[in-house]
């Protein structure tokens, strides 16, 4: 069985120049990699395909910016490699693992880094929980996958100490923090806030949850 026709994603934004620079043509081919196969693959829905950019490419490129250079980062519950392909050819400094358990995924994921020539990306198969003692990172970053308390409980074993975790959160991000604090301090939470990063290239900024164990 082979794959369908690709679906035409628009082309991409002037201001996406400014977030990926040089490796603009690596953004544009991640974009059409998942208009076709992400689509077929049933990692991004066919109505998603229109808001590709500001949505999903974009929006999971532009927290980048809170990442110090050089870092190691991983990305939990990767599915589409948001935001962890995203940040990587944004950021060609940075060493990410995309850790997903689905097999389906995980195959896509690593046909995709291929295919984009991303050398500093690798996959791993399986849950959070599950590769605690063989993964970590300073960082660890999610997008979409769980409420942060549980997020978190997944996350905080993956970190190297002191470390962060960069979740990717909607509108409610604040008065989520503010009702979980506590839960994420008995986690070893040292300080948290929410950044809204993106200010002048998208329309609507993404939000960050920034949390800092010790």
């Amino acid at each position: 069985m082979t794959d369908p026709a690709p679906v035409t994603v628009a082309d991409a934004p002037e201001v996406a120049r400014e977030v990926f620079g040089d490796r603009l043509a690596l953004a544009e081919a991640f974009a059409a990699e998942l208009a076709h196969t992400g689509v077929s693959h049933g990692l991004i829905g066919p109505r998603e395909v229109p808001r590709l950019w500001d949505r999903h490419v974009l929006n999971c490129a532009v927290p980048a910016v809170v990442i110090p250079e050089g870092s190691r980062i991983v990305d939990v519950g990767s599915g589409a490699g948001l935001p962890g392909i995203a940040m990587a050819i944004a950021r060609p400094d940075l060493d990410v693992v995309l850790v997903e358990p689905m097999l389906r995924r995980t195959t896509w994921l690593s046909e995709t880094i291929a295919r984009l020539g991303l050398e500093r990306v690798e996959v791993v198969r399986g849950r959070a929980e599950d590769v605690a003692g063989s993964v970590s990172a300073p960082i660890v970053t999610a997008r979409a996958v769980a409420r942060i308390d549980k997020l978190a409980r997944w996350c905080v074993p993956l970190l190297d100490r002191p470390g962060r975790i960069v979740a990717l959160k909607g509108r409610s991000a604040r008065e989520e923090l503010a009702e979980e604090t506590a839960v994420l301090r008995r986690l070893g939470m040292t300080a948290g806030g929410v950044h809204e990063v993106g200010d002048g290239i998208l329309e609507e900024t993404t939000l960050v949850m920034d949390l800092r164990f010790g």
